[in-house]
């Protein structure tokens, strides 16, 4: 086996621990905003429809946790296939075209994925300039004064995902590589 190949299988197997790693911390960290968000949306619909005084604060948290969800489960989501496809014509075409359509779609799909970084990162910084308008963190329960927390904390969830969605990019082009263009056969 040559230098190039046992080189490309040292980063491959570091690249697959590492985004097992953390893509299992943000699957957990994903369950527990989903669960907050249902009950964050629970406590408006009992304050809106029971007690007929709906609260200002409970739709922009959902909205951050759902945010945040979707940056973090979206990874994996992608690396197990979950994401909407279509592949009739992959199935009908030869094995080597195949082969080579999915490999040029998922350098495509990094291409894209680098640029959604670009524009993740201006979001942020422009998130730096506004507050939310009624998430306040509660500093007057010290004796301070509740401060509104800034939106680039919510986008953040955008350059996060992102980020791993380009990490699990690379694995699948790597997986793909030494699938179909060595003697060595990876579990999917």
């Amino acid at each position: 086996m040559n230098l190039t190949i046992k080189t490309l299988i040292y980063f491959f197997n570091f690249l697959e621990k590492m985004n097992t790693f953390f893509l299992r911390i943000g699957r957990q960290f994903a369950w527990i905003a989903i669960f907050l968000m249902v009950v964050v949306i629970m406590i408006q619909v009992f304050f809106r429809y029971v007690l007929n005084n709906a609260l200002p604060w409970p739709d922009e948290v959902a909205r951050f946790l759902m945010l945040w969800m979707t940056g973090l489960i979206a990874p994996s989501a992608y690396r197990w296939g979950g994401f909407v496809s279509i592949d009739i014509l992959e199935r009908f075409l030869p094995k080597i075209i195949s082969t080579l359509l999915t490999l040029f779609l998922l350098i495509v799909s990094l291409f894209v994925l680098i640029i959604g970084i670009e524009l993740g990162l201006k979001h942020i910084n422009a998130g730096w300039i506004f507050n939310s308008a009624s998430i306040k963190i509660p500093f007057n329960l010290i004796g301070g004064k509740a401060e509104p927390i800034k939106l680039a904390w919510m986008y953040m969830s955008l350059p996060v995902g992102i980020v791993f969605l380009i990490s699990v990019n690379i694995e699948l082009i790597l997986r793909n590589i030494l699938t179909n263009f060595t003697k060595l056969n990876f579990p999917e």
